[in-house]
């Protein structure tokens, strides 16, 4: 999450721009499927055999973080990639100016 910060800073669009802004909307992207898992884990009922109580929440956070960041660095065609290419384009338009 340090590069959203970093990138929505301002200043001049350099080389590394384009590379910096992929890696946001990865992240994005990363964050908007974390929180899609936890709304769908959210619904599935507790219980069952034995409840693993903080440990096993701990668990699963981490599960659907790390879940969350493969599918989104995998991804091709998810939110991820349009808010690129719409970020891209509007950073293309203010360095032509």
């Amino acid at each position: 999450m340090n590069e959203i910060g970093r990138a929505t800073a301002g200043g001049a669009p350099g080389a590394g721009e384009m590379t910096r802004l992929r890696a946001v909307s990865r992240q994005m992207e990363g964050v908007f499927v974390q929180q899609l898992y936890k709304a769908m884990r959210d619904t599935v009922p507790e219980g069952g055999f034995a409840s693993g109580g903080q440990g096993e929440e701990m668990f699963t956070g981490l599960l659907d973080q790390h879940l969350s960041d493969a599918t989104a660095a995998s991804s091709s065609r998810g939110p991820g990639e349009a808010l690129f290419r719409q970020m891209s384009a509007a950073l293309r338009a203010k360095e032509a100016r």
